[in-house]
Order: C-alpha cells, then sequence, then structure tokens
C-alpha cells in the first residue's frame, strides 16, 4: 500500500473514532459530520498540546492520537454549540 494513501486513512479512522467520541459527549452525528470534526479536533487537540506542553502517553501511539483528537473535537463542538 501508498504510504501517503495509509496516512490518510489513519488519518480518517482518528477523525472518525474522535468525532464519534465527541458526538458521545457533546451531541450531535453523522458520518461526514463526525470525521470533520475528528479531523479538526486533532489539530486543536495536538496545538494545544505542544502549546500547553501535556505529556500524553496511553502506551500506545494509535491510542494517544484519538484521545487527544477526541479532545480536541470537544472543544471545537463545545464552542461551535456555544457561539451558536
Amino acid at each position: 500500500m501508498d504510504p501517503q494513501l495509509k496516512a490518510i486513512l489513519i488519518w480518517v479512522a482518528i477523525g472518525l473514532i474522535a468525532g464519534w467520541l465527541a458526538s458521545i459527549v457533546v451531541g450531535g452525528g453523522g458520518l461526514i459530520r463526525n470525521i470533520i470534526t475528528g479531523l479538526i479536533g486533532a489539530v486543536v487537540g495536538g496545538f494545544l498540546v505542544r502549546y500547553f506542553n501535556i505529556p500524553v502517553d496511553l502506551g500506545n501511539e494509535f491510542v494517544n492520537q484519538v484521545v487527544i483528537a477526541a479532545v480536541g473535537a470537544v472543544i471545537v463542538v463545545g464552542l461551535a454549540k456555544l457561539i451558536a
């Protein structure tokens, strides 16, 4: 499998899982919406983790990324609901 395709599929999987987790916490739904929310959340979560130098070590890099993305997605959805 092409490494770039593999990376994209992994990010989509992370986005889907993170978006789904965020939808459980703050509500919402839909596959495409979950993926988009999760991917945006991954960027926000990654930025916050790096900016505040928060250590995240849950023993597995994939799990770390999903948790970071899910927290970011919850923040994104929460802010969107607050604004709306």
